[in-house]
């Protein structure tokens, strides 16, 4: 039973059941003390008079009128007691009241608050780097100043607080070189139920060359030993959230414009589009030797468009030949009132607006004396863009020392807008962020400093620097590709003060910056710790258990280890790190939510030792992952192979196969819980699971209940991967846990490919599998793989990859015959090949080529020869059904394809490959590839190669039900009624399909040769899997009730055993499997029959019998199983049943298209169209569409369909004032070419930062929003005249509560409910 206070609340904190007994008088680590101090005991004055009394009603006797007296005087005298009691007591309260507020910052006193509490002693222990402090029993400390100590020590019922004041005015540094928490000593900066307000910081200095080095933490460190308490609560921000709107290079969608050259005569010309910045034209008038050019001048500003801007800069002289007319232009149309008596080389500069008059124009001029003008003739105006974004353009002109120099700029000003998917009201000027890539580099994640923006709402932010890349905020081809923005800022600040660069045994070879920052360390049996919202900048050290946050050792840290209250960190900044983010060794039960790790060297979030369960992490953030040198895994290239001393002898590591692993979440156990995490940019992969062989680090030794690889993965849903190089999702293989020997010289803890994850119930083999389920997976922009996963059985769905190198990738969990067969299976999911995010070039891209279905230039995940693959196939067996797949179009240098299979690939491939149900873009040239000799493929000849197959069960692959599809050379599996598929190098047959593995005894290097009795010229030669191994393994896959012949390349194996894999009681060499196959097992589960040929002779010669079987054994060919006609018509219910993967899932997304025609396209008949939902709505006059859509209503609820004339106008710009119902989507598209469409002032309450200039366009499409809330999705398009501006796509999220909807019921939170189950399951 809980105890309670006199108000019958709960205290804020309640004692956990571990941890050390040690404590001071009326403090309870982990609690903060109630307010009230405890009743005072009676006074000795107060015993006696109620002795006397008492003594005095015993002893005496009174009349009924004495007694009656008597009562009344002591009446009387009660009453004045009780005057003066009260007196006192409330003259003592004010007294200790007017104490407790001077203590507690002249602010109300709150119980839940440590620093209120009454019992504490301000404490300010000065400037002395020497002093020793060891905070004890008794000691109860509030610190009010800055402070430098060589080192302070918590223990025995000490405690350290941080003093707050309620407007947060406070700034305390405490600067020492460790703090140590034992034994009943804590230390609180804030709490939970009272956060702090001010800025508080811990600064850890020293060297690693110099002072003392405590046990077990080193230097530089915060540790938590038994019975200590650390509760850290920052002021709450919201972690990090995505762009809704692409913050473009430079702040503009266009870009910044620089331009400057010496001596480029006459008059230079830029005009601007006044609407988005972009430059439209770019001229040259030499009107100073022409008058030619003069009147070309004259002609060019005739022609343009009212509220251009024009700005012009002198170059050299203009003035020679500069016709009366053109100067008269050069006035009326652009306001100057200096061209008039403009003279020989004198610098000139103008920014106007057409026909905007001189208020709009601003000139400069400068005379030419002595080669120089004496400075710039400057001009310069500012605008706004129809988004909002203001941008200056100026233009100049000058000669400096006899050189003329003109030049021109179009910039952003004044801070770029962001525009953000949640809530950051929270986030404040000064504050620092980091906006993630959303491209193949990590390095383009950018950082930005807040600036103060009274018009922003609580979903905007404006940063004062500019950005140098793109960063996407938009959902493209219906996948979530928006940019992670997260906030680096905290109030509470842990950090390690550095040097100015490396220096001693700091592996200085690999950085030239100082590495060795602060830590933060927690041991087992710790009281209680929880950190919220606090900023830990240069922490961690390229030293072993050295890291920003540690989990050592902690054992179950939630209700399971006797924490009442389970331990968590939430909304931890950790950025600029030397060694990781947060570090679970062997820890249980800890829940890690809402925390970013940015720019950190080393996996991020790091699970150790692979004993660590029940692990949470909801909401977290990683990128920039950059390697390091503490693990083989940890490290790139040249750190792998220069890192030699824990290797064995002279072996010299490979680095593809020891190392490059580094990862931002390292998952050393299945079961563990990711829920709504981004791996945001890592040097090899965004997150990784590894199985453990046994438990490694300073866990070995340990005995595992379950060995990992047999356990069922915890939950994964809603995870988000990009912009890593090896993979955004791996799931594969372990880490060595052998020292290196001679038998095996790699070091210890490398990579390893032993293990294979294969869960079972119970993490028992016995027992029946447990699929691992992959839900709502996004992968996009990762060089190599999207996600990679090997094991079984294993199921991916509701899943999105996009502009990845192979998009999935599934391989088995072994081969025959060392297993007893699994599945993989991924179904819900999209492919997307090449996508609208066409990337930026810079921040270490390293590819750049053209691509995609309009070819245009964009990042390449590698070289532009690399074949992209949406779905690869390694071995099986999989299993690919209800997935749709786009934008796989193949270029003169590639071949890109939805589907295709691992390269050089030597391994066995199962024709219980299954696909069904998909659904092909009509931007797809390539379903299938089977590869062909060349780039990458290399000569196509190995095992896997040869034999690639899949079943295409209901035609959606080929067009042909029950087909089986092979390479097209492979002519042990047709017949004469197969089709050929040439541009997939592919053939589709029917039949039935098994594979035989074919096993041989010390037979190194032999060659084994099967041919078809019916194809005798077309043999298959397989090199053997294993051929250095004890034995050699061969896998084709045959058509079933055909004859073959073996051959070998050498003298025949002495022991030969033939195994029937993948049969389904079908003949083979006349015997018969007996027993069903369960599953996806590979023999039936009475085990495998196989057949064992034992050779008779000694004989040394080369057994190939093809001369002598052929033609005696020569069948002519035949079909056992008849072709099945083509399908007709698209397949219905093919494809995911889902239009938009996003990573907030719990919103409703509208996908519109429009489909606007050039002017040619329009004349040959084109329609333009306004899709909804999938729903067409198209239109053939010329005009305008415009569609109403209620904005509170899924999946959409079309409520006005209006078609206006360019002719009436004036009836469409009322309809948009006042014609709309409020919260609604308005969508609007023009057909046919517009000379002026008077509606810009209409479509400013409806989302435009201003009226734009809709003169003279091709093509118009607006999408905006009517009501008291202006979404980042409202747009404007236009495209120049005659030109139209293709397909237009965007999703429009709906039910917003911002648009003022109300809602029958609640917004279901998947991630909320698994967050809790995650709690309950604790």
């Amino acid at each position: 039973m809980h105890a309670t206070n006199s108000r019958g609340h709960s205290p804020a904190f309640l004692q956990p059941q571990n941890g050390n007994s040690h404590r001071s008088s009326g403090y309870v680590p982990g609690k903060v003390v109630p307010l009230r101090p405890p009743p005072p005991p009676k006074s000795q004055a107060s015993a006696k008079f109620t002795s006397i009394r008492q003594e005095a009603q015993a002893s005496f006797a009174f009349s009924s009128e004495e007694q009656q007296v008597q009562r009344e005087r002591r009446k009387q005298k009660r009453h004045k007691n009780t005057f003066i009691c009260f007196a006192i007591t409330s003259f003592s309260f004010f007294v200790a009241l007017a104490v407790i507020l001077g203590i507690s910052s002249k602010y109300a006193p709150d119980e839940n608050c440590p620093d209120q509490n009454p019992r504490l002693r301000n404490w300010d222990p000065g400037q002395d780097s020497a002093k020793q402090v060891v905070i004890k029993e008794g000691d109860m400390f509030r610190l009010t100043s800055d402070a430098t100590v060589n080192s302070i020590v918590i223990q025995d019922g000490g405690l350290l607080v941080f003093g707050d004041d309620k407007d947060g005015s406070r700034n305390i540094t405490l600067r020492t070189r460790y703090i140590l928490i034992k034994d009943g000593g804590a230390l609180h900066i804030g709490a939970e139920k009272c956060r702090y307000k001010s800025k508080a910081t811990i600064a850890l200095y020293g060297k690693s060359d110099e002072g003392e080095s405590m046990p077990t933490f080193g230097k530089k460190f915060i540790g938590v030993e038994a019975g200590g308490t650390l509760e850290l609560h920052g002021t709450q921000k919201a972690s990090w959230t995505l762009l809704v709107r692409t913050l473009n290079s430079s702040g503009l969608t266009f870009g910044s414009y620089a331009f400057e050259k010496d001596f480029s005569r006459g008059l230079n010309v830029r005009v601007i589009d006044q609407d988005t910045a972009k430059i439209l034209e770019i001229e040259r008038f030499d009107t100073h030797e022409f008058q030619n050019e003069s009147r070309r001048l004259q002609k060019f500003l005739r022609d343009q468009d009212p509220g251009r801007i024009v700005a012009i800069a002198v170059g050299d002289s203009a003035v020679k030949s500069l016709l009366q007319g053109t100067i008269q232009m050069i006035q009326d149309r652009l306001g100057s009132k200096l061209i008039q008596g403009l003279g020989y080389r004198q610098a000139w500069a103008l920014v106007g607006v057409i026909d905007g008059g001189s208020t709009s124009c601003n000139e400069s001029v400068r005379n030419y004396e002595n080669h120089s003008s004496g400075g710039k003739a400057l001009a310069q105006r500012e605008f706004y863009t129809v988004d909002g974004q203001k941008f200056s353009v100026t233009a100049y002109s000058e000669w400096i020392e006899g050189i003329s120099f003109s030049g021109f700029r179009v910039e952003a000003i004044d801070g770029v807008k962001l525009h953000l998917l949640d809530d950051v009201s929270s986030w404040e000027p000064g504050d620092q962020i980091v906006v993630a890539s959303t491209d193949y580099s990590m390095y383009q994640a950018e950082e930005f400093t807040l600036l103060p923006c009274p018009e922003c709402s609580r979903f905007q932010v404006k940063v004062k620097e500019t950005p140098q890349f793109l960063h996407t905020g938009e959902i493209i081809d219906g996948v979530d590709m928006r940019a992670e923005v997260g906030i680096l800022t905290q109030n509470i600040v842990i950090r390690g003060e550095m040097e100015d660069s490396c220096y001693a045994e700091n592996q200085c070879q690999f950085f030239d910056y100082d590495t060795f920052g602060g830590h933060v360390m927690i041991r087992k049996n710790f009281t209680s710790v929880h950190l919220s919202h606090v900023e830990l900048k240069h922490m961690g050290q390229q030293h072993l258990g050295r890291y920003p946050v540690h989990f050592h050792l902690c054992g179950d840290v939630d209700y399971k280890g006797g924490y009442r209250h389970a331990t968590f960190v939430d909304g931890l900044s950790i950025h600029h790190s030397f060694s990781r983010c947060i570090t679970v060794h062997g820890t249980n039960g800890l829940l890690i939510k809402d925390t970013i790790g940015f720019d950190t060297l080393g996996h991020c979030f790091f699970l150790e030792d692979g004993i660590e369960q029940r692990n949470t992490l909801f909401h977290n953030l990683g990128l920039l992952t950059k390697p390091g040198t503490l693990l083989p895994t940890d490290r790139n290239n040249s750190m792998c192979i220069t890192m030699r001393e824990k290797v064995f002898g002279n072996y010299i590591p490979v680095p593809a196969t020891d190392c490059m692993a580094v990862s931002t979440f390292w998952i050393a156990h299945p079961n563990n819980n990711l829920i709504n995490n981004a791996a945001a940019g890592s040097q090899d992969a965004g997150i990784w699971y590894l199985f453990h062989k046994e438990p490694t680090g300073e866990s070995s030794g340990l005995q595992l209940l379950a060995k990992p690889e047999l356990t069922p993965l915890g939950i994964f849903y809603n995870n988000r991967v990009h912009s890593s190089f090896k993979a955004g999702l791996f799931i594969d293989k372990g880490v060595k846990t052998t020292n290196a020997s001679a038998a095996d010289p790699r070091e210890y803890l490398c990579l390893d490919n032993s293990a294979r994850f294969r869960p079972h119930q119970d993490a028992d083999p016995e027992k029946p599998r447990v699929a691992a389920l992959i839900d709502r997976l996004i992968a996009f922009k990762n060089n190599d793989n999207g996600a990679w996963v090997r094991g079984g059985d294993i199921v991916v769905q509701n899943s999105a990859f996009a502009d990845n190198g192979i998009g999935l990738t599934f391989a088995s969990d072994g081969s025959f015959p060392s297993d007893e067969g699994s599945s993989q299976e991924v179904s819900e999911s999209l492919f997307v090949g090449e996508s609208r995010n066409y990337g930026f070039q810079g921040g270490q891209n390293k590819y750049v080529g053209t691509g995609g279905i309009d070819l245009k230039p964009r990042t390449l995940p590698r070289n532009r020869t690399f074949p992209i693959r949406g779905f690869q196939i390694y071995d099986g067996p999989i299993h690919l059904t209800r997935c749709t797949f786009k934008k796989y179009v193949p270029t003169l240098d590639r071949y890109t394809s939805a589907i295709g299979f691992l390269m050089k690939n030597s391994w066995q491939i199962t024709p219980r490959n299954n696909i069904s149900f998909v659904k092909f873009g009509p931007h797809v040239s390539l379903n299938v590839f089977f590869g062909k000799p060349g780039p990458w493929f290399e000569d196509c000849e190995l095992d896997g190669d040869k034999n690639s197959i899949f079943h295409d069960i209901d035609g959606s692959v080929t067009g042909y039900k029950d087909a089986y599809v092979g390479r097209m050379d492979n002519y042990l599996i047709r017949h004469p009624s197969c089709i050929n598929v040439t541009k997939w190098n592919a053939v589709v047959c029917s039949g039935s399909y098994a594979q035989v593995y074919v096993q041989t005894w010390s037979t190194p290097n032999l060659t084994m040769t099967i041919t078809r009795d019916e194809y005798p010229d077309y043999p298959m030669v397989l090199r053997g899997i294993n051929q250095k191994a004890a034995f050699s393994q061969y896998q084709p896959v045959i058509m079933l009730e055909k004859g073959y012949t073996i051959h070998w390349n050498g003298p025949a194996p002495k022991i030969a055993f033939l195994y029937l894999i993948n049969f389904n009681k079908l003949l083979f060499l006349y015997l018969k499997a007996k027993s069903h196959r369960d599953g996806h097992s590979y023999c039936s589960s009475q085990g495998c029959e196989r057949v064992k040929i034992q050779a008779a002779t000694d004989s040394k010669d080369i057994s190939n019998c093809m001369a002598k079987a052929y033609p005696q054994y020569y069948r002519k060919p035949s079909a056992l199983k008849s072709m099945p006609s083509m399908l007709k018509g698209l397949c219905q219910g093919c494809g995911t049943r889902q239009a938009v993967f996003t990573s907030d899932p719990h919103t409703s997304y509208l996908p519109v298209q429009f489909r606007s025609p050039s002017q040619a396209e329009t004349q040959r008949g084109d329609v333009s169209v306004i899709s909804i939902n999938g729903t067409d709505f198209p239109f053939r006059s010329v005009g305008v569409l415009l569609l109403i859509v209620d904005a509170c209503s899924v999946p959409f609820r079309l409520t006005e369909k209006k078609v206006f004339s360019f002719t009436d106008v004036s009836r469409m710009e009322e309809y948009l004032k006042t014609g709309i119902p409020p919260r609604s989507v308005v969508l609007l598209s023009t057909r046919g070419q517009i000379k002026q469409l008077n509606i810009s002032d209409s479509l400013v309450p409806l989302g435009l930062a201003k009226p734009a200039n809709l003169y003279n366009k091709g093509s118009t499409i607006f999408l905006g929003f009517n009501g008291n809330f202006k979404p980042s999705w409202t747009k404007l398009y236009t495209s120049p005249a005659r030109q139209g501006l293709g397909l237009l796509e965007q999703f429009i999220p709906l039910q917003l509560d911002e648009y003022g909807c109300h809602r029958a019921d609640t917004i279901r939170r998947r991630d909320l409910e698994l967050l809790k189950q995650t709690s309950k399951a604790h």
